[in-house]
């Protein structure tokens, strides 16, 4: 195996690979990627078993075609560290050890056999469709910060993705919640999909965000049972899904809350920033006292001092009601518009958060106990 490429294109596939291996495995080779050159192209795949990453770099200058397994943080850490877009020599010798040349430097490192790395060759194609890369992005921010980290109840580790149907138009809905907030989030599909309801683990939504981060193009996407598949231009991801139920959210929804609150979106996120600076412990409560058209911000912590300010807004009711400084924060943050709406009812409900601008997604908040 002999070839040369770019250390930009190979800096940023080695990149992606480190989101998806595990910083310690029992297995040595799932430490490790596999580089299998052929045809001009190197294909770098990267898997903890419950997700698998694939990527293409294309015209690379190739000597000799092969594959070879070796560990992917030394390799990161190296091409990382060689002159930005210069040309990389990767040679396998006699001795099993892949060779890196780049200008002054060079390195040996060790390998595994290409035959020993677990590969998968399932067929998604029966239920496949297309998607645009930023309205994906989109979606999966919408919701990726209400994700639960209880283990306990893997159901709600991850984003559940199913196919709804309103007023004869389809849309794909994404739906995540820890129990103390929940964010729901639509977009419209150009046609009715064969797509079963999933649940996307919270490893492979944030590999996901990664690699859309940088891509501008279709999405195209297929289930089988227990998996699923993400194909980019030069970039595939495949991952399994969480095994369990997802609750009735639609019952969550808050159904009564008349009192509407309406405020500048920047004004009202930075000042609850603001005044929660005062509490180390960003899981205290930022009070809310509400009356007419006023709202009353504080924050008191026993141990650090307290802080409060005052905001005109529309408000035609009076309330007081307290909520985690940061679970507002999460929400307001992947708000577009310039203006935020919130509906209460009482001090101990839920309140719905609105973006007037965006009809295809809404957010509930639980208030903290007084």
């Amino acid at each position: 195996m002999k070839f040369s490429v770019n250390q930009q294109d190979l800096q940023q596939a080695l990149n992606y690979c480190q989101g998806v291996i595990q910083k310690r495995s029992t297995l040595p080779i799932l430490s490790n990627i596999l580089l299998d050159v052929k045809n001009t192209k190197l294909t770098i795949t990267a898997t903890d078993l419950d997700l698998i990453f694939i990527h293409q770099i294309n015209n690379v200058e190739v000597v000799e075609d092969g594959e070879v397994t070796t560990t992917s943080s030394i390799m990161y850490d190296i091409v990382r560290k060689f002159s930005s877009g210069k040309k990389i020599n990767l040679t396998l010798n006699d001795s099993n050890k892949l060779h890196l040349e780049s200008e002054k430097s060079v390195f040996n490192l060790n390998c595994i056999s290409a035959s020993e790395f677990p590969v998968t060759d399932e067929n998604f194609n029966e239920n496949e469709f297309l998607i645009k890369s930023k309205k994906l992005l989109k979606l999966l921010n919408k919701c990726k910060f209400s994700v639960s980290n209880d283990e306990t109840r893997h159901y709600l580790s991850g984003i559940y993705f199913h196919q709804t149907e309103v007023d004869d138009k389809n849309f794909l809905t994404a739906v995540a919640t820890d129990s103390h907030r929940m964010s729901i989030s639509k977009i419209k599909l150009d046609n009715k999909i064969n797509f079963d309801p999933i649940i996307l683990p919270k490893k492979t939504i944030f590999q996901l965000c990664a690699l859309l981060e940088s891509y501008d193009g279709d999405v195209k996407i297929s289930n089988l049972k227990s998996k699923i598949k993400f194909e980019l231009s030069n970039s595939i991801l495949i991952s399994k899904l969480i095994d369990g139920k997802f609750p009735n959210y639609i019952q969550v929804i808050p159904k009564n809350n008349q009192k509407k609150l309406e405020i500048d979106l920047k004004i009202f996120l930075n000042s609850v920033d603001r005044v929660a600076s005062v509490s180390l412990d960003k899981k205290d409560g930022v009070k809310f006292n509400l009356s007419k058209d006023k709202l009353n911000l504080s924050v008191n912590n026993t141990n650090s001092g307290d802080g409060k300010e005052t905001l005109a807004v529309k408000f035609d009711h009076s309330l007081e009601i307290s909520f985690n400084s940061k679970y507002l924060i999460d929400v307001a943050s992947q708000l577009d518009g310039e203006r935020v709406e919130i509906f209460f009812n009482d001090t101990s409900s839920p309140a719905l958060v609105k973006d007037p601008s965006d009809f295809d997604s809404i957010f509930v908040v639980m208030p903290m106990k007084a």
